[in-house]
């Protein structure tokens, strides 16, 4: 695979994205979907992990202060983006992950934006899961809790349930195979952070 260049260094995309989000519920996120990505990437295409990262790091840059537009999503971005340096396949990649919204962005094509599409709502789903544990930690999460949590609609009612299930069709992998992964992602990392959501209770 050719070498993907983001434009921009890690530090540099968390500080844009520090200027465009003050919620630390969408930092957590951000950094979520990040790391998220940079483990799949490891297995996938480890010459680009870090362009996997900031990809999923700034992937919802523009969400809080527009989120009142989804189909606007990801285009406000764009200039802010291009003017920290972005390049073109860092903004297409970004905006592929929102191509169910607007039909005009592109559709995922790559590994890296077939696995965002897929997962980055997956990751909010299992979140929202786990802080409602006794543990919450990802670390005893498993498959079997998190269908049940999908198959409740009113559950965590904002995650589309059906981008997940389009994101695992992209891919070729069941939606089993999807939980399963996306979660052995997320306790790759977990031992490593707080647990999720912290502040749940204060």
């Amino acid at each position: 695979m050719s070498t993907l260049n983001a434009g921009m260094a890690r530090e540099a995309a968390f500080e844009l994205l520090s200027a465009h989000n003050h919620d630390p519920f969408h930092i957590e996120h951000a950094e979520t979907v990040e790391q998220t990505m940079r483990y799949f990437a490891r297995e996938y295409d480890p010459e680009n992990e870090e362009f996997w990262g900031i990809v999923g790091l700034l992937h919802d840059l523009d969400w809080e202060e527009h989120d009142d537009e989804p189909a606007m999503h990801t285009l406000y971005a764009t200039p802010l983006i291009e003017e920290a340096g972005g390049t073109p396949e860092l903004v297409r990649a970004i905006q592929s992950h929102t191509s169910d919204y607007n039909t005009d962005l592109p559709k995922p094509e790559l590994m890296m934006e077939k696995i965002l599409f897929a997962t980055e709502e997956l990751t909010g789903l299992i979140g929202a899961a786990v802080i409602m544990r006794p543990s919450k930690s990802v670390m005893d999460f498993n498959v079997k809790s998190l269908k049940k949590k999908f198959k409740d609609k009113r559950f965590a009612a904002g995650v589309s349930r059906d981008v997940i299930r389009q994101g695992a069709e992209m891919l070729g992998w069941e939606l089993d195979e999807v939980f399963a992964r996306t979660i052995e992602a997320m306790q790759s990392f977990a031992p490593d952070r707080d647990t999720f959501g912290k502040d749940a209770d204060e």
